[in-house]
């Protein structure tokens, strides 16, 4: 079930948090942990198991720890979270991955195991880990309550796509949280511009990139179209649902991290990453990162650990050779950054930018050709190799479908439309819900009439 779906807006929300705040105080986490089981089980009912067992498996980990910490059987019941939970997390995600390399590598036939990826699976993996790693290094209380500690991994609102929520984020709020008419309405707000952006601009900026997908005369006017498309739609596709997540978590008296910061202001990718998917980017920091010792180390340890880092977050993002290459080319320009033309961009902050912007877009089109095959297809295009016309009918006409949304996207990841509304909006506070009213009813609108809703983070 999708954020942005009819039944999810129109049916279970509603029913939710109807349930939810006619519970009392001691029945909310139960009644919001069943919702969260059904919001999971409803697409994929099957594993529901997995994630119970998943839960179960941090649970019974973590009371281990506790009663056994500063002893080799407390190691051993983190060891046994740890290989538990990442081996369940391999065996569904990269198992044919890894066969299909194997295969390759020494000419043999072993069978693929064909699992259907669990949803979510990549980001409550990454919860049960930081909250039983935590425990053991004595940075959070244990869990005793079996309820609390389930309904931290599979809280609906974060359970599908992040922001990758740590225990000591809400280990407060598991127990006692405030709800207000300001919160709710503040969650609200939120949740409404997030699916804005997802409705009316990702899934838009997703049609271009369908056309050039399903072109039978690709030029290079259009795979440029196409590559700044995407750039532009896993900004507002994966910031839209992190605002739609966080919004849902204020109404439910619940205060996520923030996971994005206008990222293409950026004007490095060292800045970058600290601006786009900061929970991920934070989670890999402080428990692979700092653990392999960080910048504390000799320049070819510290070398082999950001390429290390940046080879598992991309591989984190899809069992592919191409997302491989991706994290390998961001751990690249960092060290590039670090080691060379970093005090160069500081100086050129026009050029910095520019840089920053083409070298993103360019690790996108790696991301979303979906094998190393398709993305050097796409390449191949966007520098008109092979004979490749650089404009055609079909381009031109996408061009000016397109256009405007292109540009309006572009100007909507800035800071810019939230300093003009504000200024605007002084003494005309009682406009906004209108405004948002009729954001609701353009959504709606495009759900009812359209059936293009994808949403690129829901595979990992």
């Amino acid at each position: 079930m999708l954020f942005s779906s009819l039944i999810f807006l129109y049916a279970f929300l509603p029913c939710t948090l109807l349930a939810y705040f006619l519970t009392p105080r001691r029945g909310k986490n139960p009644v919001l942990l069943l919702a969260s089981l059904l919001f999971y089980a409803w697409g994929e009912p099957r594993y529901l198991i997995l994630i119970l067992l998943n839960i179960l498996l941090g649970f019974t980990a973590g009371l281990g720890i506790h009663r056994f910490r500063g002893r080799l059987l407390g190691r051993l019941f983190l060891l046994t979270s740890v290989a538990g939970s990442l081996g369940l997390l391999c065996c569904f995600k990269y198992g044919d991955f890894f066969l299909s390399a194997i295969n390759g590598a020494l000419g043999i036939s072993l069978p693929l195991w064909r699992l259907a990826l669990p949803v979510g699976i990549s980001f409550y993996t990454f919860q049960i880990l930081s909250y039983t790693i935590d425990l053991y290094r004595g940075d959070v209380e244990v869990q005793r309550n079996p309820v609390s500690f389930a309904l931290y991994v599979a809280l609906f609102p974060q359970l599908i796509a992040g922001p990758i929520v740590r225990y000591r984020d809400v280990a407060q709020e598991l127990q006692e949280r405030k709800h207000s008419t300001a919160m709710a309405y503040e969650g609200a707000c939120r949740f409404l511009v997030g699916l804005g952006k997802k409705v009316i601009l990702a899934n838009n900026l997703g049609l271009l990139c369908q056309s050039y997908r399903s072109s039978a005369d690709p030029t290079v006017l259009f795979a440029w179209l196409s590559a700044l498309g995407f750039f532009l739609q896993i900004y507002y596709d994966f910031s839209g649902y992190s605002d739609m997540a966080i919004g849902l978590g204020r109404i439910l008296g619940f205060h996520f991290p923030e996971n994005f910061r206008y990222p293409y202001c950026s004007r490095s990718v060292t800045e970058f990453w600290r601006r786009w998917h900061m929970t991920l980017g934070a989670w890999f920091r402080d428990y692979v990162y700092i653990p392999l010792g960080g910048n504390r180390t000799g320049k070819l340890r510290w070398m082999g650990n950001i390429l290390l880092v940046w080879c598992l977050t991309g591989l984190w993002h899809g069992a592919g050779w191409n997302f491989l290459l991706w994290g390998l080319f961001y751990a690249i320009l960092l060290l590039g950054e670090k080691l060379w033309y970093g005090p160069f961009l500081a100086k050129m902050p026009w050029f910095s930018h520019i840089y920053l912007l083409l070298s993103v877009l360019l690790g996108f089109v790696l991301f979303q050709g979906g094998s190393l095959e398709q993305s050097w297809e796409d390449f191949r295009a966007m520098l008109g190799a092979g004979s490749i016309p650089t404009v055609s009918r079909e381009s031109l006409y996408a061009l000016r479908n397109h256009g405007v949304l292109l540009i309006l996207g572009a100007l909507g990841a800035t800071p810019l439309p939230g300093r003009l509304y504000r200024r605007w909006s002084k003494g005309l506070q009682w406009i906004e819900p209108l405004l948002l009213a009729l954001l609701l009813l353009l959504c709606t609108a495009y759900l009812v009439d359209g059936s293009f809703n994808p949403f690129l983070y829901f595979r990992f």
